[in-house]
Parts: structure tokens; C-alpha cells; sequence
């Protein structure tokens, strides 16, 4: 299937009314990578009670949140921002679970208030401080331990999050010297372990790996005396920037596949991932325009109207988005195509092999439907784009 924003002339011909830079979203292409998810899940894990929650920090337009909502995945927050926005989507508390090294109290809150279904609680003394107004709040509040299982998810080390030189989680170690101390606190209710390592990963023998770990702590709980009823397997997969309009839809059935490989554990056992990019990524391109065509010794640089403040990835992971030109010529010529922003990292490709390019032509940069529009900022006060379903 050719999907709408990846079809130059559907998007020459429609896209007319929409003034540039802006986000459009394929709803068709949302949903059918919302169902291969749900499909590839149900194959692995048939025997198990799963829940997928959708990652809202990658894409939080309420639109796009209100379709997620209608295929029945639970929901992934790191902020009472995003609490609220999920509840505003017609998420209910129960479909929440809530991570992030550094809740405040009034998100705790929020959160009790809204009884959802788990806290993935990274340190020690978070746990203690959610008992603590908990017990004010005369709730119980289920935990999940988020731990750090020192692996390398073979990813950009700005997005790795398992190692223990990452600020995320805790050492099963120390999980289980702190196991004591958490029995006493009587608003707790430890339900389960959480695991997180990364993003844009696509060795899925890192996914192999964790589930081996995974059940290497899970047992040892048992040995411990302590059962749990709840493991999540956080998220993760990465998908296609190169060749978007080949691969428009993540590999779920590998993702899927490799974690189930290793994973022995009990039928009893709610298994949880979260799942943000793989779902939303395809979905979204950033569509500019040219304003100046600047040639120099040596360079020729397509100035676009789309900057780093509408598409943050570029200047802070260096990563790479494929880029399609709607009224091709051609001919063609190596540009750098570079925003208006007065910063030099303000570059969205160097050297790019395009159809010759010329003032008023618009690209579509691709694979930007995960961190695009939520990155986007105000930066040299400039506005921040409008985002549009088709």
C-alpha cells in the first residue's frame, strides 16, 4: 500500500491549503501499524494477559491519542502533563502507568488521585515519598521497580537508558537490598519489575537478552519470598529512517518474537510493553518549503522555511530523516538542506542527492510522527508549527 504522505503527487495536489512548516499525520497508515502491533502481540503472547501502552512523550496530539484509544492500548506517561492529557483523550486511570526519575509531589498526586494502574518508581526514595502521601491520601499505591539491567541496547547513547551510567532505574541489587525496607511501608504495593533499556533499537537480540535477565529476577523474587503479578518490558523498537516508504510499518512480529524467545515465565504473569515511536514515527512528516537556494565554493544549501525548533532530532541525536521532494525535476544536484535558525547545528542534511531544487518547491521530511512536534519550541521566537490529520 502507498500511503498518502509518502505519495508526492497526492501531497502536491492536497496540501495546497496547508501553510509550511507544518505536521501532517496518515491516519490510515496509524491504524494499520496500530493493528500489525496488536496482531504480532496476540501471536507470541496468546497464554498471557498483555497490555501495550502507547509512550505519549513520542507524539502527543490529541487526535492521534483519541485513535490509540479506540484499539484498546493502555497508556505510558513520565509527567502529570501527559497524565492529563491521556485523561483528556479518554484514557481511564487504570490504563496509566507513570514513570520518570523526578515526579513531583503534586504529579503523585495527581496520580493517586486518578488510581492508576502502577508508578514505575526509580529510585528508593521515590517509593518512600509515594507512601508518604499516599498514607495522606489514604490510598494504596501500586509500584513497579524500574530496574536497570546494565545492557547495552546498541542505540545512540543519547537514547540508551539500561546502563548503569544511565540515570534511569535501579540495579536488581539494589532492588533486592531495599526489599526489606519496602516491606514496612504500608501503603505500597509492590506489583511487578519494569524494564526500560533504550530506543531505536533494532539488534533484536538485545530484546533476547533482556527477557533472559527478566527471568533471572523474577526467580530470584521468588527465592526472595516475594511474588509478583505484573512485568513490564518497556519499549524500544526502532523503525526504518532510511527507506520509510519500503518499510512503512516497524517489525512487531521480530520485536515480539525475540522477547517471547527467552521469556519462561508463569501464565499468570500481566505482561506490559510500551511502545511509542514503532507507532507513531511512520505516521508523520514535516512539510517546508524552499525559501533560498545559497550556492558557495564547494556547497549548494537549500534553505527550507522548517527549522530545528520545529524538528529538534537532526541537531540533537545527528539523526538522519529521508526527504521527499513533491515536484520533482530530473535532474539532480547535492544540497544542504538546512533550516533558518540562527544556530549551525540548525541542519537537516548535508550532501543529499535531490531533484534540482528552486524557491517556493516543498519537501516532506519523513519518519518525524515520533519527536517532532513535541520537541518543537518557540527558538528565535518563532512560531510553532500547526500538525493536520489526512
Amino acid at each position: 500500500m502507498t500511503y498518502k504522505i509518502f505519495n508526492a503527487i497526492y501531497l502536491n495536489k492536497n496540501t495546497q491549503k496547508y501553510a509550511t512548516p507544518c505536521y501532517l499525520y496518515d491516519q490510515q497508515l496509524l491504524i494499520d501499524t496500530i493493528l500489525l502491533a496488536q496482531n504480532s502481540c496476540n501471536k507470541y503472547f496468546k497464554d498471557y494477559n498483555t497490555k501495550i501502552h502507547y509512550a505519549i512523550k513520542a507524539n502527543n496530539n490529541l487526535q492521534l491519542l483519541s485513535k490509540i484509544k479506540q484499539h484498546n492500548f493502555g497508556i505510558d506517561c513520565v509527567s502529570g502533563g501527559e497524565i492529563k492529557l491521556a485523561l483528556q483523550a479518554g484514557f481511564s486511570g487504570q490504563d496509566i502507568v507513570f514513570a520518570g526519575v523526578g515526579k513531583l509531589d503534586a504529579e503523585i498526586n495527581l496520580a493517586l488521585e486518578q488510581n492508576i494502574y502502577a508508578f514505575n518508581c526509580e529510585s528508593e526514595q521515590e517509593v518512600e515519598v509515594i507512601n508518604q502521601l499516599a498514607q495522606k491520601a489514604q490510598k494504596i499505591a501500586r509500584i513497579m521497580l524500574r530496574v536497570n539491567p546494565d545492557i547495552d541496547a546498541m542505540t545512540h547513547k543519547n537514547i540508551s537508558t539500561g546502563k548503569f551510567d544511565n540515570k534511569f532505574g535501579l540495579s536488581f541489587s539494589a532492588i533486592v537490598k531495599f526489599l526489606p525496607q519496602l516491606r514496612q511501608l504500608k501503603n505500597i504495593n509492590l506489583i511487578g519489575l519494569h524494564y526500560h533499556i533504550g530506543s531505536q533499537i533494532t539488534n533484536m537480540q538485545v530484546f533476547t537478552n533482556l527477557s533472559t535477565i527478566v527471568v533471572e529476577h523474577f526467580k530470584q523474587l521468588q527465592q526472595q519470598g516475594v511474588t509478583i503479578s505484573d512485568i513490564n518490558l518497556g519499549g524500544g523498537l526502532g523503525i526504518d529512517y532510511l527507506n520509510p516508504q519500503v518499510n512503512p510499518i516497524a517489525d512487531f512480529a521480530a520485536y515480539f518474537k525475540a522477547l517471547k524467545a527467552s521469556l519462561d515465565l508463569p501464565q499468570t504473569v500481566n505482561l506490559h510493553f510500551e511502545l511509542g515511536r514503532a507507532i507513531v514515527a511512520q505516521c508523520g512528516i514535516l512539510l517546508s518549503e524552499v525559501l533560498f537556494i545559497k550556492h558557495t565554493e564547494g556547497n549548494n544549501f537549500a534553505i527550507i522555511n522548517a527549522g530545528m525548533n520545529d524538528l529538534m532530532r537532526p541537531a540533537l541525536y545527528g539523526a538522519n530523516h529521508a526527504m521527499l521532494v513533491l515536484n520533482a525535476r530530473q535532474d539532480y544536484e547535492k544540497y544542504h538542506v538546512v533550516g533558518p535558525v540562527c544556530e549551525s547545528t540548525d541542519v537537516f542534511a548535508c550532501n543529499l542527492d535531490l531533484p534540482k531544487l528552486g524557491r517556493g518547491d516543498k519537501i516532506a521530511i519523513l519518519s518525524c510522527g515520533a519527536y517532532g512536534h513535541v520537541l518543537a519550541s518557540t527558538y528565535n521566537s518563532r512560531t510553532i508549527c500547526q500538525e493536520y490529520i489526512i
